[in-house]
């Protein structure tokens, strides 16, 4: 029998139905390739289908427009009727791993146990990241926690918390099920 491969139980009956429905690749250009690598990792793992161009001007108000703008566009989804409006997610990159939390608040803000202000990574202050994360924050009216909970690599790290950011505001966006 080949891996992965289970033999059908005689005893039982199974019916199984899946269906993966793929979210288009994100389509970011904020003018800073590193950035842009960061976002499209935080569309795919929220699910977001995503168009984002920033105009060519100031790098720091690239990032901070960049971060602005999708907190705008994601604040009145995470306050749709029935939306959960808070949830966490834990994801790795290579060696790093990060948690973060999100969740609607009249007090937006960011607490980080990680140091965005000191390393570039391709070119992208991390203080730029940080940058995003509070506008991002302020427009969506969101509360985030981001922690690293391991990692070296500046670029592990960074992709991991972003990794996490895009699966945490894609299942606070989400509809609460009855059950729920």
């Amino acid at each position: 029998m080949a891996p992965g491969v289970i033999a059908p139980d005689n005893s039982a009956h199974v019916s199984l139905r899946l269906d993966v429905v793929p979210t288009p690749p994100a389509r970011v250009a904020t003018g800073v390739p590193v950035l842009d690598h960061l976002v499209v990792l935080l569309a795919a793992r929220g699910s977001f289908d995503l168009a984002l161009e920033i105009a060519p001007g100031n790098l720091g108000a690239e990032v901070a427009a960049a971060g602005r703008a999708l907190g705008e566009a994601l604040a009145p989804v995470l306050r749709q009727p029935g939306a959960r409006g808070f949830a966490a997610s834990t994801l790795p990159a290579g060696e790093a791993l990060a948690l973060v939390a999100a969740e609607v608040s009249d007090t937006p803000s960011v607490h980080s146990n990680v140091d965005l202000s000191s390393v570039r990574v391709g070119g992208l202050g991390r203080d730029l990241v940080a940058s995003f994360l509070g506008q991002l924050a302020e427009g969506a009216g969101i509360t985030l926690h981001v922690r690293l909970l391991e990692g070296e690599d500046d670029q592990h790290v960074l992709d991991a918390i972003f990794k996490a950011l895009g699966a945490a505001l894609g299942a606070a966006a989400a509809v609460r099920s009855r059950k729920e």
